[in-house]
């Protein structure tokens, strides 16, 4: 029975390229020079600081440029509002997003019932397995997840016939 795993899965190798080259630009841009600002890859996502708030978001787009340049999916961050450390600075938390959240995997779930396919989708972890007897319904179950606007970047891997 031909099936496809729908996942969210980030590139780390390229968010770890494009947050190197963010901390080698932000070290040699003169508007960057005497703010004190870095960018950490920590537990909780990448930690954007910086001696006042317009610095830490001047380096969250840079971030962002970079990201995009690495073609990662702006989707795949989700950047937190800027919180205020000692001596008047500020920091930004970008969580890195990855996997189908339950509550997205249940809409995609309904939307393939609602479609009235002759696939059937299912909830495993954090992706969502569609089966199905024919490879058209699968393509067409494709192209409706594509349609579908929940905010997270998809990807469809583990064809198999």
């Amino acid at each position: 029975m031909p099936s496809f795993d729908i996942v969210s899965k980030v590139q780390w190798m390229e968010v770890d390229n494009a947050l190197v080259q963010s901390q080698k630009e932000i070290g040699q841009r003169y508007d960057f020079k005497d703010t004190d600002t870095s960018l950490e890859k920590g537990e909780e996502g990448i930690t954007i600081t910086s001696s006042s708030e317009d610095r830490a978001k001047a380096a969250l787009t840079v971030f962002q440029e970079k990201l995009i340049k690495r073609k990662v999916s702006l989707k795949f961050t989700d950047p937190q509002k800027p919180t205020k450390t000692g001596k008047g600075g500020a920091r930004i938390l970008v969580k890195i997003k990855e996997g189908i959240e339950t509550e997205n995997a249940k809409k995609l779930v309904q939307a393939i019932k609602d479609a009235k396919l002759k696939v059937q989708g299912s909830i495993q972890e954090a992706q969502v397995r569609v089966t199905g007897k024919n490879k058209d319904d699968l393509q067409a179950a494709m192209q409706l997840a594509r349609d579908m606007d929940l905010g997270i970047e998809l990807a469809f891997m583990n064809f198999r016939d």
